[in-house]
């Protein structure tokens, strides 16, 4: 199976957030997400820390494509956040739930993260919109997978803004293009030929196995 991707991504909250609110295009972060998930489901594992406003996104694209999305996206959820679940975490089967780390903000996600970054390998982490939490999630990432290459989705304002200043080359359709689904199949590497599976373990290792083929033809 391919290496996972990682989705970091969240909507500003102005009251919150404003320095990220102000630069941040919601409906982009919308666009982005759902790309992403159109382009990666049944291709690739895709991996994120539950964030109230992306996880119902998920899951509308998921569903949308009909296939056992619970094989494919695997959530995170720290347990300090109890009572803001999401209704649509119980539609996902691969949640995995963290400790409250001394009921500390802070302590459980960084807990979290370093579990979920450390219980996969990476080949690419996402970054779109989002706020503080965005570039923590950046910094801890790079740390301990200095191997992915990181994709910071620009031209969705908020964190990404910031978070892109770090990163030294960046392909300028990372700002311009928001043909989203055009994007990401470009810079994940994934062919809009690659044939979508049931399971992972349904996936052919090889990336040229994956591809679909036109039917042979027959000669009568």
């Amino acid at each position: 199976m391919s290496e996972a991707i990682f989705l970091s991504a969240g909507v500003p909250d102005p009251k919150r957030g404003p320095e990220y609110a102000l630069t941040a295009d919601s409906v982009a972060i919308t666009a982005a997400v759902s790309a992403l998930v159109h382009v990666t489901l049944g291709r690739r594992l895709l991996i994120w820390g539950g964030h109230p406003a992306i996880t119902p996104m998920v899951w509308a694209v998921a569903q949308g494509l009909g296939l056992d999305y619970g094989n494919w996206v695997k959530l995170y959820q720290t347990r300090h956040f109890e009572d803001e679940f999401p209704e649509d975490n119980q539609k996902f089967q691969n949640v995995t739930y963290t400790e409250d780390v001394e009921r500390d903000r802070e302590k459980s996600l960084f807990a979290m993260r370093e579990r979920m970054f450390k219980e996969h390998t990476f080949g690419v982490a996402v970054f779109i919109g989002g706020m503080g939490g965005i570039i923590d999630e950046f910094k801890l990432f790079r740390r301990l997978q200095p191997k992915a290459k990181i994709l910071p989705v620009v031209s969705t304002g908020g964190a990404v803004l910031k978070l892109s200043e770090r990163v030294p080359t960046l392909g300028r359709d990372l700002t311009d293009d928001l043909d989203y689904i055009a994007l990401f199949h470009r810079n994940l590497g994934v062919s809009i030929k690659e044939e979508r599976y049931k399971r992972p373990e349904d996936q052919p290792p090889n990336i040229d196995q994956r591809l679909w083929q036109p039917p042979a033809k027959t000669h009568s």
